[in-house]
């Protein structure tokens, strides 16, 4: 992707709707759980407040973004909890205002961004479309557990396009972050838009082992917001089927994913 723009804007966009849907909760709703287990609204927002500054860190200050590094890799199974954990302390109108802050700063930051620059990451070092985009992907998805604890549904729109990219391309990395080696074909990938008229097509046409179905069932199952039991996606070939298994479109160790439906974890 040559030009961030589109992405960039996207992002804004997904942003400003879950802004939206917090700024007027009371505090008793900041305190409502979601699904993630132990997190309430607060937790969420706090989250992404907290990858919204490791993000800003990484295109302006990358001495900074090494001190987050170091201390990821003292307490790998905890720093993600502890982040979150510290931000929800907070009074919720100072973390919304925190929140909103870091999101201006990394927009503008991902604006400026010099051409062909690549930024240090959690995982591999990424340009400013692929930033754009996991900050997309992260703001989606903790946006859905924020809807589901106020029991609203928020409609699919056609940024998850920029999910569903970034879905495929670390097909990979999730099955690396498994410590399983990567299959060394390529697999096709046709899914169905959320208008349920367009096709979104990834991979070569010819591949033997294909995953098709839904954009929005793809785009919950590798945010690992559904079990792939709950999901309408078939795959042809054993190792896309593994794959769907373990898809895993974000940085970091391997998510425990959700419970199928009905079944408590």
């Amino acid at each position: 992707m040559s030009d961030p723009t589109p992405v960039i804007d996207d992002l804004r966009e997904e942003g400003e709707e879950l802004d939206a849907l917090v700024a007027d909760l009371s505090e008793e709703q900041w305190a409502l759980p979601t699904p993630a287990p132990r997190w309430t609204v607060a937790h969420q927002i706090a989250h992404l407040a907290w990858t919204d500054r490791s993000a800003l860190l990484a295109v302006t200050d990358e001495d900074g973004f090494r001190v987050l590094v170091e201390g990821a890799l003292a307490a790998p199974d905890t720093f993600v909890d502890e982040g979150a954990e510290e931000g929800a302390l907070l009074p919720p109108a100072e973390l919304l205002t925190a929140w909103r802050r870091t999101r201006t700063a990394l927009d503008q930051a991902l604006r400026e961004a010099p051409p062909g620059a690549r930024f240090p990451w959690y995982g591999p070092p990424m340009a400013a479309a692929s930033m754009a985009t996991a900050r997309l992907m992260e703001t989606w998805a903790h946006g859905l557990d924020v809807a589901e604890a106020l029991g609203v549904r928020r409609p699919p729109t056609d940024r998850l396009r920029h999910i569903a990219r970034i879905g495929t391309r670390t097909r990979d990395f999730a099955f690396a972050a498994r410590g399983l080696t990567p299959p060394a074909e390529q697999f096709r990938v046709e899914l169905t838009a959320p208008d349920g008229i367009g096709v979104w097509e990834y991979g070569p046409k010819d591949a033997a082992q294909r995953v098709t179905g839904s954009a929005v069932d793809f785009c919950l199952l590798v945010t690992q917001r559904v079990h792939r039991a709950d999901v309408a996606l078939c795959a042809v070939g054993p190792d896309a089927g593994r794959w769907l298994e373990i898809a895993q479109a974000f940085a970091g160790p391997p998510g425990a994913g959700r419970a199928p439906k009905g079944e408590a974890r």
